[in-house]
């Protein structure tokens, strides 16, 4: 069932048709596998098991619902794109559109535990966005949120994606601020991917178009995607105890006062 809370253009944030036509290939892309298997590590490892209730703020294909509800979650998710979540849409699902960059209803009710992977980045005011974030958690409860890293990585695929930015961790830690979140770690992940990505960067396509970005993301063929998840399941315990020193992405834990 899908609730309505605000609405907004979700092309603003990336292209809606990019959205839901890439949706069969991020389902299977090694890279949104691996981020919903450390985003699931983290909230066990702050005290968030099943079946406490969890928030996937910026829900967008569905992965981290279909974890959250394999691993005995209560599960919301909530996200700008009406045509997407009609996609998620099953009997047993709560769904919720919302435009984070509008006031939150009253009835909103707290979560344990509130996942925005790779949601603030495409917001132009961050901070608000992650002081709307902590509203919807209760207190004590923990928030985590991802986003891409390392400015310099920044190209016409993030253009294409809706991104305003790229990170390092003092720009994530400032985005916390006036909050209400107390940021307890930032770590990185993807370190491995770090020189992939530059030298795509530098020999990249200057073509901006949606279709290029599909290419961008098709898998290439085997035994790549398995060699893609080995690689993030070699890394996977070392950036959860903060050994990797840098990474395409970072991840932040904040508790709610």
């Amino acid at each position: 069932m899908i609730h309505t809370w605000s609405k907004g253009d979700a092309d603003d944030n990336m292209p809606e048709n990019l959205l839901v036509d890439l949706e069969a290939t991020v389902r299977r892309h090694p890279w949104w596998q691996a981020r919903a298997r450390l985003a699931l590590s983290v909230l066990r490892r702050y005290g968030i098991a099943p079946p406490a209730g969890i928030l996937d703020a910026g829900c967008g294909w569905g992965t981290n619902l279909t974890a959250l509800e394999a691993a005995g979650y209560r599960v919301r998710g909530l996200d700008i794109s009406r045509r997407m979540l009609e996609r998620l849409d099953h009997p047993d699902r709560t769904l919720i559109e919302a435009d984070l960059t509008q006031p939150l209803p009253p009835n909103a009710g707290p979560a344990d535990g509130l996942l925005a992977l790779d949601v603030i980045e495409h917001i132009d005011d961050d901070r608000a966005a992650v002081a709307r974030l902590g509203e919807l958690v209760r207190p004590g409860g923990v928030v985590i949120v991802s986003v891409p890293a390392l400015p310099e990585l920044f190209s016409r695929f993030d253009e294409v994606q809706g991104h305003r930015r790229r990170y390092v961790p003092d720009r994530l830690q400032a985005a916390f601020a006036d909050s209400g979140l107390t940021v307890e770690k930032i770590f990185w992940w993807g370190g491995w991917m770090v020189p992939v990505l530059r030298r795509m960067r530098k020999a990249g396509n200057q073509d901006e178009s949606q279709k290029t970005y599909a290419d961008y993301l098709r898998l290439p063929p085997w035994p790549a995607p398995w060699l893609m998840g080995a690689a993030y399941a070699w890394e996977h315990g070392r950036a959860l105890e903060g050994k990797l020193k840098t990474g395409t992405s970072l991840f932040a834990v904040a508790r709610r006062s």
